[in-house]
């Protein structure tokens, strides 16, 4: 399938997955037109996936790779309290590779995680490359002029939050580099619906339940363990199909209840580390409030995995990591979309310096997570 048939084929299934009147024109132009709403702020966030550096082909799907290159981008949108609205998507892939199977499947990926969070796909392009797949996605989103959460909100006091668990992703592609893979009938799949409700934070907007964490931190419930097998194959899953909390995003920012925020891309100590910065503060984070997930408590002793490592340092979760100010506390919901919060610490009024209370000691955390064009 060359170009021109791939882009047909592509604009003629968009004409039913036009969620938003304010899409001019979309594909099949120059450009996307969009008319712009009074007093709304655009936001804008671009992501770039390189075969080799951010995925590995042999242990990936097309469909899953579709559902990861838009999946990162919603979670930057979602970092600023925003709603995703639009999308673009640029693909280079070698000749061997692009066919009507691999275009069908990412695009399948793709656009069920699009559908499901009410964003339309509204261009992008293709191109043949020596080697390698690249793919850069967009995503645009839309806050109340002004209203978008930053990551420089953070004051002293404030109480520092994250969705979800943490570990997971980092697990999953050290897994992967000790020669996990997915079975068929996981790879087949481009979502993890026991995360994801029909519509999470999307057209319907976000399901939410009344707080429960006011008074200490959350619990992440860790029973029912599964098999080893089983407990492989979800944390392959959580670095192959992250969960963008899209919902947690505008819950936080439309409601006013973050005063900073960061999506954890590149591990929670690097990231809170960009947070404090931006910020001019510090942080204390309790070590065991820090939500790990349960499959990686259970393999740790027989992969060799370090559970409060991969929760400090360890990318990809793609987790929301908060702070709101402590009268904002009460209001905070348990849940949404039936993901939970852990409070995991406070910040504090030195700047630039994150600390962890680990049992009986009080140490100085350095941030290591991943950093492209770091030489070690």
């Amino acid at each position: 399938m060359n170009e021109f048939d791939f882009i047909r084929r592509l604009r003629d299934e968009m004409q039913s997955r036009k969620y938003s009147s304010r899409l001019v024109r979309g594909i099949g132009d120059d450009a996307a037109v969009i008319s712009q709403a009074a007093g709304r702020d655009l936001l804008i966030s671009t992501d770039l996936l390189v075969e080799g550096i951010d995925f590995y082909r042999d242990a990936t799907s097309a469909s899953l790779l579709g559902h990861k290159a838009l999946a990162v981008s919603l979670s930057d949108i979602a970092a600023m309290g925003a709603r995703p609205l639009w999308s673009l998507v640029s693909i280079g892939a070698p000749l061997g590779i692009w066919n009507r199977s691999f275009a069908g499947d990412f695009f399948a990926g793709y656009l069920a995680l699009a559908d499901r969070y009410g964003v339309t796909l509204s261009g992008g392009d293709v191109s043949e490359t020596p080697e390698r797949i690249v793919i850069d996605s967009i995503v645009v989103g839309e806050v109340i002029t002004g209203k978008a959460v930053l990551r420089s909100g953070a004051e002293p006091g404030d109480q520092i939050f994250v969705t979800g668990t943490l570990a997971g992703a980092a697990a999953g592609l050290k897994l992967i580099e000790m020669g996990a893979r997915l079975s068929r009938q996981e790879a087949d799949g481009s979502e993890q619906e026991s995360e994801l409700p029909a519509v999470a934070g999307g057209r319907q907007g976000p399901i939410t339940e009344p707080l429960a964490v006011a008074s200490g931190p959350t619990v992440i419930d860790q029973s029912n363990q599964r098999s080893d097998d089983d407990a492989i194959q979800a944390l392959l899953l959580r670095h192959l199909c992250p969960s963008p909390r899209v919902g947690w995003g505008i819950v936080l920012g439309e409601e006013r209840l973050a005063s900073g925020m960061i999506d954890i891309s590149d591990g929670l100590s690097s990231d809170l580390a960009h947070l404090c910065r931006e910020s001019n503060v510090g942080a204390l984070i309790q070590s065991a409030s820090l939500p790990i997930d349960k499959d990686v408590i259970q393999l740790c002793g027989r992969r060799a995995l370090d559970p409060l490592a991969l929760a400090l340092h360890g990318g990809e979760d793609f987790e929301l990591l908060f702070t709101a100010h402590p009268d904002n506390v009460a209001r905070l919901p348990k849940r949404v979309d039936g993901i939970e919060i852990s409070r995991v610490g406070e910040i504090t009024n030195e700047p630039g310096v994150i600390r962890i209370a680990e049992k009986n000691r009080v140490w100085e955390l350095e941030p290591r997570g991943f950093e492209h064009f770091r030489k070690d």
